[in-house]
């Protein structure tokens, strides 16, 4: 069952997943910290009653719209976002396009043969 077990994490790259998930998570929460503990107090200090993130427009007195909070955890989705498309631009680059291979097409079947063939591959004619 052990073997098994390897075998499904390995060949299903189970393992793999499992090391990005933990990666993510341990990145989110760097970047997390970032915008919360670096850039949310210089914001603080721009917007007028520094702890913006506490407004709230009271309904009665026992609900509030919590809009402060919304857009600061929204501002946060933003940062988050902003960073892990850098970092993942950063890591992951686009696999450099090859040229398509050189064809013809057979006088016979009118089928797309690779232009170094000397017989076609569907009717098996002679191609010069």
């Amino acid at each position: 069952m052990l073997a098994e077990f390897r075998g499904f994490l390995t060949k299903t790259n189970a393992l793999a997943l499992a090391v990005g998930v933990i990666i993510g998570a341990a990145v989110g929460n760097i970047v997390s910290a970032l915008s919360a503990d670096i850039l949310m107090p210089v914001i603080g200090l721009v917007m007028p009653g520094g702890s913006w993130r506490d407004a709230k427009i009271v309904l009665n007195s026992q609900s509030a719209i919590l809009y402060g909070h919304f857009i600061g955890t929204f501002i946060d989705f933003l940062i988050i976002s902003l960073v892990l498309f850098f970092i993942v631009k950063a890591l992951v680059r686009p696999q450099p396009v090859s040229a398509p291979e050189p064809t013809k097409v057979c006088p016979e079947c009118l089928d797309t043969i690779p232009q170094a063939a000397r017989r076609c591959r569907s009717c098996t004619a002679s191609v010069a």
